[in-house]
């Protein structure tokens, strides 16, 4: 979440043909092979974006897959010497990094994913005005995202278009805070204790445009990282979806200790039908 505009920025000799019975035996055989084996194949693995240079470090993108090939998990990982070199500024936009997904993607809503800097945070005043990130997993492409500015004679419109009631995660309601461009309407859990004053160290936003569900935000605090903590919390879910696909369920965040990795990770993925 910001105030600001933003700008987005990403394998010779001659045999004797042999029998026909044993020909015959032996394609029939591979064939048997083949097929158990296409049967019993498993697709898991973990599959990378491309690197993007952050701080002192750098962060990627990930998609985990199950034996079926199914998406299990998507994420961002960010080497722990990220949170060092950041860039430091007053008055000007947050530092907004572009990570694109892997393919393996596809089987989610998510388009490509941001990973934002507010060096000195923003509004609300006394809530998000630390040093945090913002991280966005976006279900629209880039070129509708960056389509979301003030100079579009329908913005205000389409920022008031709400999501049908069915589409809102239990508990969530819009924030206070005008739509930010290139972006869009937020939403705050009702629950969260979200006002002025309050000890914000990580807290879990949606977003929307133009009636449309379009992002998920993780935001956390430099300092609430640098403590390497270990979190795991439920996303609270929508009674129907605009969309088909694998849609998350768990949110967690975790120090990866062999890598030097912080790990922000949507998982639990679930299919749901669009209705």
């Amino acid at each position: 979440t910001r105030s600001e505009s933003r700008t987005l920025r990403t394998h010779s000799s001659v045999r004797k043909p042999a029998p026909v019975l044993a020909v015959c035996l032996g394609v029939a055989v591979a064939g048997c092979s083949s097929d158990d084996s296409a049967d019993s194949a498993d697709s898991s693995g973990t599959f990378y974006g491309q690197s993007t240079d952050i701080g002192n470090g750098s962060a990627r993108t990930f998609v985990a897959l199950d034996a079926e090939g199914n998406p299990s998990e998507v994420g961002i990982r960010l080497t722990e010497a990220a949170l060092d070199g950041l860039p430091e500024h007053q008055g000007k936009p947050a530092e907004v990094f572009t990570l694109e997904f892997p393919e393996q993607v596809s089987g989610t809503p998510f388009e490509f994913a941001t990973l934002d800097w507010n060096n000195h945070g923003h509004e609300p005043a006394g809530l998000f005005d630390k040093p945090h990130f913002d991280s966005h997993y976006f279900m629209m492409d880039e070129e509708k995202v960056a389509a979301i500015v003030p100079s579009d004679p329908d913005f205000a419109a389409k920022a008031a278009k709400l999501p049908e009631p069915q589409y809102v995660p239990k508990d969530y309601v819009p924030a206070p805070v005008p739509a930010v461009p290139q972006m869009g309407a937020h939403w705050v859990d009702s629950t969260a204790g979200l006002a002025p004053g309050a000890d914000f160290t990580q807290v879990f936003i949606n977003g929307s445009w133009d009636g449309e569900y379009n992002f998920l935000e993780p935001m956390m605090t430099r300092d609430w990282l640098l403590t390497k903590p270990s979190l795991t919390e439920d996303i609270k879910q929508p009674q129907a979806y605009q969309k088909s696909g694998y849609y998350p369920t768990v949110y967690s965040v975790a120090f990866d200790d062999e890598a030097d990795e912080y790990v922000f990770t949507l998982g639990g993925m679930t299919h749901r039908d669009e209705s």
